[in-house]
């Protein structure tokens, strides 16, 4: 038995006018997520436990079957893990994304600066390393703007925001807050002055592109203790993902991290890169999870368009290929679904339920023929909270 879970992040979403009451999945053509769908049956999971913010960190810990709570420290320590960077006992890692502010400082303009490139990241984070050499953080370049910064012997008592979820907002109200977080916040600020006039953005400007005028910290935690999937479940598994927090998830957990060139995280992602390698993954290993983030992505960015194009391939491009594959090998179960919604109009996660597609040897039809957000409604199972589903997917028999 192979099993595949396809997972299309914060695809789901609400209801817009733009869309006539429809949502982006609705209007998407998604013909292979229908078909597991009519040959499956149709649901719904809740993925963020009450009282924890819905991050596609906690979320897609809750899709691989793992209870967060009173178990988790943060989402950075993991992606500490997939870039080999060893957290010490008393060290805590931050996301530390570069973002665009606004001109005078008060707006969150971008949070991924423009969507900056890897080799730009790097001459930035060596920049930082020499401004803050005395301060207690390294900063480590990770993929685009999404960097990590390690506080050694920091403290962990602060609250900090995702950047993502204030674009447009001013930031006051969303610097780091706590006992712990004056030097964060220091460090924040005086990154503004070393990047306004940095080779980079000089270059950035000059091109008409959106410069990276400061470092945003938020996301942390100490390295966590997971346990591996092949303990809980008896099975070995690989991640496909372009994002280091979903390889940081894998290599916690035990599965093999597959690499896929031109994987970027964006509409541009390698999509057949991503289907070729699942289907070369099910050959070593009892399960595959492919993470696709574009339509995250868009959806964070307030792009209608870029959402329903990200869906529209996903499912042509990385579901079709990898389902047709499964489908000549005779015994399978594939699992498809988003870890949280990403709504276009709020630009960033909610709590809400998410609606699945599950199909496969054992499992028995049900009366559903579409994926879409009317699985909240019609769907014939439901998980709440959503880290059951994991093993009612493997251990269906029918």
């Amino acid at each position: 038995m192979k099993f595949a879970v396809f997972l299309g992040d914060g695809m789901s979403d609400l209801p817009m006018v733009e869309l006539e009451g429809r949502t982006p999945l609705m209007v998407a053509r998604t013909p292979h997520l229908d078909r597991m769908v009519s040959k499956g049956i149709g649901g719904w999971s809740r993925n963020t436990p009450e009282g924890y913010y819905p991050g596609s960190d906690v979320a897609n810990l809750g899709v691989l079957g793992y209870d967060v709570r009173g178990t988790y420290s943060g989402r950075s320590p993991l992606e500490a893990t997939a870039m080999g960077v060893e957290l010490g006992p008393s060290d805590v890692a931050f996301r530390c994304n570069l973002v665009t502010l606004s001109a005078d400082g008060i707006l969150m303009e971008d949070f991924s600066a423009g969507h900056i490139s890897n080799e730009e990241s790097v001459l930035l984070m060596q920049s930082l390393n020499e401004l803050f050499a005395d301060s207690g953080f390294r900063f480590y370049p990770g993929v685009g703007y999404r960097n990590l910064a390690v506080w050694s012997g920091g403290g962990d008592l602060l609250q900090c925001t995702p950047p993502h979820d204030i674009s447009g907002q001013p930031i006051a109200a969303y610097l780091p807050q706590g006992m712990d977080a004056a030097l964060p916040l220091q460090l924040m600020v005086r990154s503004r002055e070393l990047l306004r006039e940095h080779p980079v953005n000089r270059q950035r400007v000059a091109q008409g592109k959106k410069p990276a005028s400061s470092i945003w910290l938020w996301g942390h935690g100490k390295r966590p203790r997971l346990a591996s999937f092949h303990s809980k479940f008896g099975l070995s598994g690989g991640m496909i993902s372009a994002v280091d927090l979903m390889r940081g998830i894998a290599l916690n957990i035990g599965f093999e991290v597959y690499n896929v060139p031109g994987a970027t995280g964006w509409i541009d992602t390698n999509y057949e890169g991503k289907a070729s390698t699942c289907i070369r993954g099910l050959k070593e290993h009892d399960i595959l999870f492919v993470h696709v983030e574009a339509p995250d992505e868009a959806g964070h960015a307030g792009r209608l368009d870029y959402k329903i194009q990200a869906i529209e391939d996903f499912d042509a491009r990385v579901v079709g290929p990898v389902m047709a594959y499964l489908e000549e090998q005779g015994s399978f179960r594939a699992l498809a679904l988003p870890d949280h919604p990403t709504p276009v109009a709020l630009r960033t996660h909610n709590r809400d339920p998410v609606p699945f597609a599950m199909v496969g040897t054992g499992i028995e039809p049900d009366d559903n023929h579409r994926y879409d957000e009317e699985l909240l409604r019609r769907g014939s199972r439901s998980f709440d909270p959503g880290f059951h589903m994991m093993s009612a997917f493997l251990a269906e028999k029918g």
